[in-house]
């Protein structure tokens, strides 16, 4: 079998680290993914599909990506390999295959990991519905089994329908999923203050009895469609 020693980062861009992660985790306080992709024009939003499992929905890591294909050694490969602090997200064609369960799931919290993300199949519901570490999957199921593929880490991989980097920043709450491009995460998170801000004052608005043509520029938006003319729609407060 080829040694499954991880290969490179295949990202052109520096990665994201663990310890900048941190930061901008404290700096995602009262900031959702809903308002990081009204800001950040490309961000990539990874299908509902992938549900969340555990008891625990929120992360903000870097990714290490890993690739699968219905054997379940690659991801417990990846969680003795992959960096403290990072995600393990691991494309498994979006096969009904359990590419973890329990025991990989209690080794990533051992190593201190941030999460697992399975586009495929992950087992031991029971408990992983109570777990702390964020789990995320395609699919449940009972089915798995290892031992003929060596799998390929630090490779950039499919995940819900969007490209992952090594070292993309993956960001996950209960709105969502979202991939962020490294170079682009601290001024999205820093966007996405405005948006919240924005959104508040029209909240304050709207609870002090204002309608919504009041606090949203919706006739000036709907004239300039009647006239062919290119209008982004906004808040008027």
């Amino acid at each position: 079998m080829t040694d499954p020693t991880p290969a490179p980062t295949a990202s052109s861009q520096p990665p994201i680290t663990a310890d900048l992660a941190v930061r901008l985790r404290e700096r995602l306080a009262g900031i959702d993914t809903t308002a990081i992709s009204d800001r950040a024009g490309l961000t990539r939003v990874v299908t509902s599909a992938i549900t969340l499992r555990s008891a625990t929905a929120a992360i903000c890591a870097p990714a290490y990506p890993v690739r699968a294909r219905r054997d379940f050694f690659p991801a417990a490969w990846a969680v003795e390999h992959a960096p403290p602090g990072s995600v393990i997200v691991l494309d498994g064609g979006g096969e009904e295959f359990a590419y973890a369960g329990e025991i990989i799931a209690r080794g990533a919290l051992a190593r201190g990991l941030a999460g697992i993300v399975v586009d495929g199949g992950f087992r031991d519901i029971g408990y992983i519905s109570e777990c702390e570490l964020p789990v995320y999957s395609r699919w449940i199921t009972p089915f798995s089994r290892s031992g003929t593929e060596p799998g390929e880490y630090g490779v950039p991989v499919t995940c819900g329908g969007v490209t992952v980097n090594p070292g993309d920043l993956v960001i996950a709450d209960a709105e969502g999923m979202i991939v962020l491009d490294p170079a682009q995460a601290e001024a999205a998170i820093e966007g996405a203050h405005e948006v919240k801000a924005a959104e508040q004052r029209v909240l304050d608005r709207l609870a002090a009895g204002a309608t919504l043509s009041q606090v949203v520029a919706l006739d000036e938006h709907a004239a300039a469609l009647r006239a062919g003319v290119s209008h982004k729609l906004g808040f008027s407060v």
